[in-house]
């Protein structure tokens, strides 16, 4: 039976990169800490699996709480709150968000989305990488309770609920232990956090770092909570891990482009036969046999024209998917900022095809629904769909609605 390879993870540690090895049934051990501040410097890692781990100051951590516990709506929720807040990730720069869910109930769910900066080739490790994550989920803790350790100088710290990861965040200080300016920074995020919505109350605050350097004397009183120090304990793997995936892009994006430059090659090569089969023809139209073997050589070239024409076929029917203006997520936003303010109207159902608009979805009062109907027809945003808004049905619980609008085409006025 050949042996499973083991899990290499590479992990930021207090001063430089660390390289951890084991699997998950058997835990992980330290292969060695390096001064590498770039994972593209980090040399002599070892065969396996390699598991890249981004640093807390790599990403921005946004809480939030939707009204819906229907997780294939938590993607789009996700964004669109970002989008709220000015943050849009790079389409071209590959999956650079994560969205993972820290309590969820009937209709309210709390939520934690992960949004990467794209990274650069410095920042990543200079071989192939199976999977990324972050390093805040690396080491989890039960319950509700608060992690702080140092990456690269500066210390970092993440919250817990339940024992799901609620936020992490980098701080500004680099100080050897724990100071006033570091406890005002957590106590700060948690009171924002709270007017989000999320509130965390955590039970105690773990320091992680070696003891004999940090004075622990006055960090209860600075945090108001129990403290704990010891050292940074082993990493666990994430299961599942996260679905950052920048190395694939970046492969995906070069690839791209040898494709391209190989089509332009063959169209390149064209036009010169093409002009070749020209000149040949000028110069020997008059002989029937070089006429005939000019003929045979441009029916043996048709099979490459017919491909070429397949190629733009199936350019032209993938149109709408890559125009923005027919962006699925794009629409709906579009859509949400016509529902009236503290209506009590949600959306139950929005079906966005390349041809068409599908709104199900209910409201307490009649008006709610009427206001949104008109906001749609006058909505400079939406102005070129036509709209078809139907009046609503008295249910139990309100007045339900089913609106609907085409998506125009090249071919429409």
């Amino acid at each position: 039976m050949s042996k499973i390879p083991d899990n290499v993870l590479l992990i930021p540690g207090e001063t430089g990169w660390e390289i951890w090895t084991g699997q998950p049934d058997s835990g992980y051990t330290l292969h060695r800490a390096t001064d590498a501040e770039q994972a593209s410097e980090v040399e002599d890692i070892p065969n396996g699996d390699l598991l890249h781990f981004f640093p807390v100051k790599s990403i921005t951590a946004i809480p939030l709480r939707v009204t819906s516990d229907d997780e294939a709506l938590f993607g789009d929720l996700s964004a669109l709150h970002a989008e709220r807040l000015g943050m849009r990730t790079d389409p071209m720069a590959g999956q650079l968000t994560d969205t993972f869910i820290i309590a969820r109930e009937p209709e309210n769910s709390a939520l934690l989305t992960i949004h990467l900066r794209a990274p650069s080739d410095a920042d990543l490790p200079g071989r192939a990488v199976k999977g990324f994550d972050i390093s805040a989920r690396t080491r989890p803790l039960e319950g509700n309770q608060i992690a702080i350790w140092k990456e690269f100088g500066r210390w970092a710290f993440s919250a817990y609920v339940h024992g799901q990861l609620a936020y992490c965040q980098i701080t500004t200080s680099s100080a050897t232990s724990p100071d006033e300016s570091l406890a005002r920074e957590v106590r700060l995020a948690l009171a924002q956090l709270s007017m989000q919505g999320i509130e965390i109350r955590p039970t105690r605050v773990h320091i992680w770092t070696s003891p004999e350097n940090v004075d622990a004397t006055n960090l209860s009183s600075l945090f108001s909570l129990p403290v704990e120090v010891s050292s940074r304990p082993a990493p666990y793997l994430p299961a599942p891990l996260s679905k950052l995936l920048p190395a694939d892009v970046r492969s995906a994006r070069k690839a791209a482009q040898r494709r391209q430059n190989l089509m332009l090659g063959i169209a390149a090569v064209g036009i010169i036969y093409v002009g070749l089969l020209g000149w040949l023809g000028y110069g020997l139209w008059k002989e029937s046999s070089d006429t005939k073997r000019i003929l045979a050589k441009a029916e043996a070239s048709a099979p490459e024209g017919a491909a070429y024409a397949l190629h733009l076929q199936k350019w032209e029917e993938l149109s709408d998917a890559i125009d923005l203006k027919n962006s699925p997520v794009d629409i709906l936003n579009r859509i949400a900022r016509n529902i009236p303010p503290n209506s009590g109207l949600r959306l139950r159902i929005a079906d966005i095809s390349s041809q068409e608009i599908s709104l199900t979805g209910e409201a307490p009062q009649l008006e709610s629904v009427n206001k949104l109907s008109l906001a749609l027809t006058k909505s400079n945003d939406l102005a070129h769909f036509t709209w078809s808004t139907p009046e609503p049905t008295q249910r139990e619980r309100g007045w339900e609605f089913q609106f609907k609008a085409d998506i125009p085409t090249e071919n429409q006025p």
